[in-house]
C-alpha cells in the first residue's frame, strides 16, 4: 500500500515562504518519479515540479520556476516542495504523487532518469495540505 502524507500549508501574506513536506512510504518500485501539484478551486490540477526518486534532474512549471524548488531527504523518504516569494494566485490545494509511469530514461553520454511534468502520469496521490496567500 502506497502512503503518502503532505505537510507544512498554511497562510502567508504575498512575498512570504512556505516550505511543504511529503513522506513516502511503500512504494513497491527503487526507480520513480516524486512530484509535487496544485489544485485551485474550479481549475484543473497543475503539475509544478517533478524529480527522481534518489536523482537530481529536477523539472518546474513555467508558472514556479526560480520561485519553487523540490528537493527530496532520499534516506528518509520525503521531498520537499520550498516556496519563495508566494503571489494570490498560488492559494491552492497542494498535493505531492508519485509513479514510476512518469519516470523516462535519458540517452546519450549523459544518461540518467529525469521525470515527465505531466499529471496523468502520476497514479498515487496524498490528500494534500491547503496553501492561503494574502495580498
Amino acid at each position: 500500500l502506497v502512503q503518502l502524507e503532505e505537510s507544512g500549508g498554511g497562510s502567508v501574506q504575498a512575498g512570504g515562504s512556505l516550505k511543504l513536506s511529503c513522506v513516502v512510504n511503500g512504494y513497491p518500485n527503487s526507480h520513480y518519479c516524486m512530484g509535487w501539484f496544485r489544485q485551485a478551486p474550479g481549475k484543473e490540477r497543475e503539475a509544478l515540479a517533478a524529480i527522481p526518486a534518489g536523482g537530481v534532474r529536477t523539472v518546474y512549471a513555467d508558472s514556479v520556476k526560480g520561485r519553487f524548488t523540490i528537493s527530496q531527504e532520499w534516506l528518509k523518504k520525503t521531498m520537499y516542495l520550498q516556496m519563495d516569494n508566494l503571489k494570490p494566485e498560488d492559494t491552492a490545494m497542494y498535493y505531492c504523487a508519485v509513479d514510476d509511469a512518469a519516470l523516462r530514461l535519458r540517452g546519450g553520454v549523459s544518461g540518467g532518469y529525469y521525470c515527465v511534468l505531466d499529471t496523468q502520469a502520476f497514479g498515487n496521490w496524498g490528500r494534500g495540505t491547503q496553501v492561503t496567500v494574502s495580498s
